[in-house]
């Protein structure tokens, strides 16, 4: 649709060009821009909706819960294994 908008204010362009009336070239250079711009903005609607993300895609919050503990049991295990070498070394001196 937005090309066919397109396609349509370019025809008023050009029949603006050839017009022989002051009032129907500023009419039709008018209606011109304004359906370029409208097009123009349709075009820009479709190409944001088709890169938006799927609502299906998004993480709930008992599945965000769940991540968050994993992650704070690895960070928990890797600073009890950095700190256990390090304390035996200390009881042998």
């Amino acid at each position: 649709m937005p090309w066919l908008l397109l396609l349509i204010a370019v025809g008023l362009f050009l029949v603006a060009l050839n017009a022989t009336s002051m009032a129907m070239v500023i009419l039709c250079v008018l209606a011109s821009l304004g359906l370029s711009i409208f097009a123009i903005m349709g075009l820009l609607a479709q190409r944001v909706g088709n890169s938006a993300r799927s609502e299906t895609m998004l993480i709930d919050p008992q599945e965000l819960r769940r991540l968050r503990e994993q992650a704070e049991a690895k960070r928990a295990e890797a600073a009890a294994a950095t700190a256990t070498p390090g304390a035996g070394d200390t009881a042998q001196s």
